[in-house]
């Protein structure tokens, strides 16, 4: 019989708490939309809001990013999500806006 080492449940542990709060984090938001609970505004706030804390998520529990012991690598890593974030957002903010005014 082989037994886990604390280290190997740890990161078990880890990964199942990473993914139970994803899929929670996903499952909200089509609740807060099929429901039709709040505004649209009110919706698209709390669906921005629990898209960040999912970010947040992946990068604890996944990517293993410790923020207690701050180096280079981890302030390139961080600036390099925010870019792509924002190049994503941006992006498919600039479509949908421009596909929204050639329909009119």
């Amino acid at each position: 019989m082989s037994t886990m080492s604390d280290h190997a449940r740890t990161m078990r542990n880890d990964y199942f708490k990473g993914f139970g709060l994803a899929v929670l984090l996903t499952v909200v938001p089509f609740a807060l939309t099929a429901g039709g609970w709040l505004s649209p505004i009110h919706a698209l706030l709390a669906i921005a809001a629990l898209a960040v804390v999912q970010i947040a998520v992946h990068m604890i529990y996944f990517l293993h990013l410790d923020l207690r012991a701050v180096t280079d690598e981890k302030i390139v890593m961080l600036a390099f999500t925010g870019i792509i974030l924002f190049l994503m957002v941006g992006g498919s903010l600039w479509v949908m806006f421009d596909l929204g005014a050639r329909m009119m």
